[in-house]
């Protein structure tokens, strides 16, 4: 009864339209009029969940995603990859390129979305132009970004460990999302190349040896911020906030001092958008942690794991449950708000169950991210349409093998821990 007052309450909030932080908010006051605890204790849950040094880490990696996303990069990463994959002239190699340009954008965004904005508006037109069909570029980008949901630095990893409470930090959650995220890059690049073959989808053309010079060159100054991000937290000079804080003087810098594509004028637009999109965030946060707290008060994890328990002991049996939990929840709510609901509930029920849990957190990031390619609430399949200028009926109905990539890969990170820990066995400080 008492998780049915608080998810009942959170369900009846959204159905009625309120605003799922606020619907959040409303959960936590009913849990604490059921068991009789003063709404003090509730305000002071909200203040405290955002009340913590870590959270700096999204507003420095939003603006740095922001800014390089928004100041010249994307097609020069388009062009560094275009100029890697044309030294093995590929049929089918444009898409290749969509791929490998959409790796090198998610290790500076963060964001799935704002790579899909980035990269999609320079490679589908590209691509559609080289003789591709409009619809299969955009269903390689949609897939293609859901790379930067795993790919340090992702922000939802960041709003993972805060979920967790701080318990799990966020260089872990760094470190265990880069081989899932390469070897799905590494996978999605497999399925073109079949596809393009099947198809007879265009070759890809050989850029010259002293133009692929120059296109590295001119790339050069926006890879680097992989090696600050990623170099710094790995090397110990920098802790991820410290990290977010020194990427975004570094976005700063070679968007307005190098590059020279974006105008001054246009920078308190974009500041107002990272803003807003920080406060939505922690809005979110402050909120989720009092339904944390009041679900721990309640002991809901206990009876959840016993509820699981009805079924089966096997913890493989109860990992797949939890899959097909999550990717039917992250086709219906936002991947933000789904973790911080999600993490409270499930986190200790898989601990209990003997689950690490970095390990679950990409298992809980994959499954989301998914959700994110597929209606009603997709919100990377909804940018990649407006991009793309198809419609969504058009991407759903040749879509699929790039759902059947998707769906192994989880599977083999849910059920091959290594994989995302192996990284954070061996360079976990």
């Amino acid at each position: 009864m008492d998780a049915l007052i608080v998810i009942g309450t959170l369900l009846v909030c959204i159905s009625l339209g309120v605003p799922i932080a606020y619907a959040l908010g409303l959960s936590a006051m009913a849990a604490a009029w059921w068991i009789d605890i003063p709404l003090e204790a509730v305000m002071l849950q909200v203040s405290s969940g955002v009340s913590k040094f870590s959270m700096l880490t999204i507003p420095f990696f939003v603006l740095a995603g922001a800014l390089m996303a928004e100041g010249g990069i994307a097609h020069r990463l388009v062009a560094f990859a275009n100029a890697l994959v044309g030294a093995f002239r590929l049929r089918g190699g444009l898409a290749v390129v969509n791929i490998v340009a959409s790796t090198f954008m998610s290790g500076i965004s963060g964001s799935a979305v704002a790579d899909i904005s980035a990269i999609g508006s320079v490679m589908i037109p590209q691509m559609e132009k080289a003789g591709y069909p409009r619809v299969f570029a955009t269903n390689v980008t949609i897939s293609a970004s859901v790379q930067a949901l795993l790919i340090p630095p992702s922000h939802n990893a960041v709003i993972y460990s805060l979920a967790t409470g701080g318990s799990i930090s966020i260089l872990s959650l760094f470190l265990a999302g880069v081989v899932p995220g390469l070897l799905l890059g590494f996978s999605l690049i497999m399925l073109v190349l079949v596809m393009a073959y099947r198809n007879k989808y265009p070759m890809g053309d050989v850029v010259p040896l002293r133009e692929a010079g120059r296109l590295t060159l001119d790339a050069f100054w926006g890879l680097i911020t992989l090696v600050i991000i990623l170099g710094g937290i790995l090397g110990g000079v920098f802790t991820a906030v410290e990290a977010g804080a020194v990427a975004c003087v570094w976005a700063f810098f070679v968007t307005m001092f190098i590059y020279r594509e974006y105008r001054w004028r246009d920078l308190p637009v974009l500041m107002h958008r990272t803003l807003r999109t920080v406060a939505m965030v922690m809005t979110l946060i402050a909120f989720a942690s009092s339904v944390g707290y009041m679900m721990a008060m309640m002991q809901v994890p206990a009876k959840i794991t016993a509820f699981f328990l009805t079924f089966s002991h096997d913890k493989n049996v109860i990992l797949f449950m939890i899959n097909v939990l999550l990717l039917i929840l992250g086709c219906l709510i936002d991947m933000a708000p789904a973790i911080l609901i999600c993490t409270p509930i499930l986190l200790p029920v898989m601990m209990n169950f003997g689950v690490d849990p970095v390990h679950f957190g990409m298992i809980m990031l994959m499954n989301l991210g998914i959700g994110l390619c597929h209606p009603p609430v997709g919100a990377i399949l909804f940018v990649g349409c407006a991009v793309g200028k198809v419609s969504m009926e058009e991407v759903m109905k040749k879509i699929w093998p790039f759902y059947l990539v998707m769906f192994c890969i989880l599977m083999l990170v849910t059920y091959v821990p290594d994989l995302s820990l192996w990284m954070v066995h061996r360079f976990g400080h």
